[in-house]
């Protein structure tokens, strides 16, 4: 094996002095309140002090990537979580809406100087929803919260 000195940028979990912002979807409000409350949970847990986190609530995940636009453009959060759940019903405004949040997002993502975390549940049905929302599969609020503070001081890490 190769010897090679390279350098590595290693990030941390500590939310310390980290301002978030939430972007938090009302539509299917039982499967994206347990979404914050994992977030809210995970955030205190790595540090990030109350008064750090603003929550913006829109009403519905279609809205969640011009919320974000405009928190990115304040300048005043160290990355910006995305929270929201759309369940496929039986028209294509399942795949509009999913398509739209998820380039949207992700499009922002990629040109932000601060990450944005897509936290957005697409599922088949309401269980599955409810399973990712910590009824079985964990709670996907709770790993975008960390997966924002691993990201913010990765950031501060590289700059």
């Amino acid at each position: 094996m190769m010897n090679i000195n390279v350098t590595e940028f290693e990030s941390s979990l500590s939310g310390k002095g980290c301002r978030i912002a939430i972007v938090l979807s009302r539509f299917n409000e039982m499967i994206t309140e347990s979404l914050l409350s994992g977030a809210l949970s995970k955030l205190k847990a790595l540090g990030v002090s109350p008064n750090d986190i603003v929550l913006a609530r829109v009403p519905g995940a279609f809205e969640i990537t011009g919320t974000c636009r405009q928190l990115i453009a304040s300048k005043k959060y160290d990355a910006i979580l995305t929270l929201g759940a759309v369940i496929r019903g039986e028209t294509p405004h399942f795949d509009v809406v999913v398509n739209a949040v998820a380039g949207g997002v992700g499009e922002l993502a990629a040109k932000s100087d601060i990450p944005v975390i897509f936290g957005v549940l697409t599922t088949d049905n309401v269980e599955q929803a409810m399973n990712r929302a910590g009824l079985k599969s964990g709670n996907k609020g709770a790993d975008v919260a960390e997966a924002a503070i691993e990201m913010i001081n990765l950031y501060k890490k590289i700059k």
